[in-house]
C-alpha cells in the first residue's frame, strides 16, 4: 500500500471511531443496521478505486470487488426497504459473481473462457430476477422462442455454393 492509501484507510476509522463515540456518548443517533453493509461496499468501490487510478494494475482485483459492490448494495437495499425484498432480490447474489467475472473479462486478458460461468450465473440470475417482477412461467416463451431462433438460423444459413437457401 502507498501513503496516500493508508491516509484514506486512517482518515475512514478515525470518521468511524469517531461517529461510534458520539454515538455511544449520546450526541448522535444511528443504528449499526446502517453502517455494516459498509463492510462489503467500501472495499468493493475501494478495490475499483485501486484499480482503475493505478494503485494495483491486476484486473483479478475487480472479481472480489464486483462482488463486494453488488452484495453491498443488496444489503442496503434491505436495511432501507426492509429484509422482506430479499426474497425478490436474491438472484443478486448468482449476478455480483457474474459481474466480477464480467469485470475481469472486459478490462482483464478478455479470456473467453471467463464468459462461461459469466454466461451461466448472469442468465439464471436475470432470469430468476425477472421471472420474480415480470410474472410469466418462462417455459412458455422459451421453447418458442429458441425454436424461432433455429428456425431463422436455418433459413439464413449458406449452403456451400454460398447462395441462400
Amino acid at each position: 500500500m502507498n501513503r496516500n492509501s493508508n491516509i484514506a484507510i486512517g482518515v475512514i476509522l478515525i470518521a468511524m471511531g469517531t461517529l461510534f463515540l458520539m454515538s455511544n456518548l449520546g450526541y448522535l443517533n444511528f443504528s449499526w443496521n446502517y453502517i455494516w453493509p459498509l463492510a462489503l461496499l467500501v472495499p468493493g468501490i475501494y478495490m475499483h478505486f485501486a484499480f482503475f487510478t493505478g494503485i494495483d494494475k491486476n484486473p483479478g482485483i475487480l472479481v472480489p470487488g464486483g462482488i463486494l459492490t453488488t452484495y453491498g448494495a443488496l444489503f442496503y437495499a434491505n436495511v432501507f426497504f426492509g429484509w422482506h425484498i430479499m426474497s425478490e432480490l436474491w438472484p443478486l447474489f448468482l449476478i455480483g459473481i457474474a459481474v466480477g467475472l464480467f469485470e475481469l473479462y472486459i478490462f482483464g486478458n478478455r479470456d473467453k473462457g471467463l464468459l462461461i460461468p459469466v454466461g451461466i450465473l448472469g442468465s439464471i440470475g436475470l432470469s430468476a430476477f425477472l421471472r420474480t417482477y415480470i410474472r410469466f412461467d418462462i417455459k412458455n416463451f422459451l421453447v418458442p422462442i429458441i425454436l424461432i431462433a433455429i428456425g431463422i438460423a436455418i433459413i439464413a444459413k449458406k449452403d456451400n455454393r454460398g447462395e441462400k437457401r
